[in-house]
């Protein structure tokens, strides 16, 4: 896993408007006017959040004619859940060892 993916990623959900765009296309693909409709910004702003999204690779775009759909990838979603996951453990590990060592040192 390469850490600027893990960045890529991190820095998209760090955006409670990218994650909202990430739940919809999570239900279905969509357009980027679909996207637009539940937020009170422009088209052109949701349109900067999908190339972020794209950026990240938690994202791709099919055309079709006109439309161009947007399908959400999990991949990067995997990866950072992963790599979440390495984390928690190495830390609860870490966190039952002072605990112990605490229980000890206090005669418990």
């Amino acid at each position: 896993m390469v850490v600027n993916t893990l960045d890529a990623t991190f820095a998209a959900l760090a955006d409670p408007t990218r994650r909202a765009i990430l739940f919809h296309l999570g239900k279905a693909p969509a357009t980027v006017g679909m996207l637009a409709a539940p937020f009170k910004i422009t088209q052109q702003a949701i349109s900067k959040h999908i190339a972020v999204l794209k950026r990240a690779k938690l994202l791709r775009q099919e055309k079709d004619g006109r439309l161009h759909r947007c399908i959400l990838d999990p991949a990067p979603l995997d990866e950072a859940t992963a790599w979440i996951e390495e984390h928690r453990i190495l830390w609860n590990d870490r966190f039952d060892r002072l605990d112990t060592l605490l229980r000890i040192s206090n005669g418990k």
